[in-house]
């Protein structure tokens, strides 16, 4: 089984693994703080804010990743042919990688700011009331008391995000990114075997238990504002 051929497809995995593990980290990077100001909007008195903002979730969360990552790569260059077909000159090069993080990252942060407003929203009313009462200002209510608790409420939702993120970085094969799943599709081709799949399923798999055991670990350590 382990003959040059296949030798050298495990590392050629493996290196494309680490273009997968980048997009992920940097989705997570962005979509984790973007996803405030996101719940901020949603939760806004503001009418025109707040209808904004949800009809932005709308159309995130109702259209497909894949979608998504189509129009963020294709869009500006569509909307440079535009200029140039009418006579501006524009000088612009838009990259695979960036789109697949710009994607990726807008539509995760639109999924986490839901799961934000869900775990804020979950505390009773009279939580920031008492804090009022002994003497809290909004700012030491919400990092001492609030947040502490949304933190611990929102973990196993945020821990399911995080394993599907995973497997998401695989669209990005749509745009030609060279990550885990295009490269192994590319040597089972090549190779006319199913070893380059199977070997990446298993690549995924191992990504995706040390994430879980991360959220686990995590869960524990804050068990105990139960």
């Amino acid at each position: 089984m382990f003959d040059e051929k296949n030798v050298k497809m495990i590392i050629a995995l493996l290196k494309a693994s680490g273009t997968t593990l980048e997009v992920f980290f940097l989705t997570l990077l962005f979509a984790i703080p973007l996803a405030l100001p996101i719940t901020m909007g949603r939760m806004s008195k503001n009418k025109l804010l707040s209808g904004t903002t949800n009809l932005f979730l709308l159309i995130i969360r109702g259209t497909p990743l894949m979608l998504q990552l189509l129009v963020v790569y294709f869009g500006p260059a569509l909307l440079i042919y535009w200029f140039k077909k009418n006579g501006f000159e524009v000088m612009f090069k838009w990259e695979r990688f960036p789109a697949a993080i710009i994607a990726l990252s807008i539509n995760y942060a639109a999924y986490f700011a839901e799961i934000y407003r869900g775990g804020i929203e979950s505390i009773p009313k009279g939580q920031y009331e008492a804090a009022k009462v002994l003497g809290y200002t909004r700012s030491q209510c919400a990092f001492k008391i609030i947040l502490p608790q949304v933190v611990k409420r929102i973990v196993p939702a945020m821990g399911n995000e995080v394993i599907t993120l995973v497997k998401d970085t695989a669209l990005v094969s749509v745009i030609a990114v060279s990550e885990l799943l295009l490269v192994a599709k590319e040597r089972q081709s090549s190779m006319s075997s199913f070893i380059p799949l199977f070997v990446a399923g298993v690549i995924y798999f191992v990504m995706n238990w040390v994430v879980s055991l991360v959220f686990a670990r995590l869960e524990k350590k804050l068990s105990y504002y139960r």
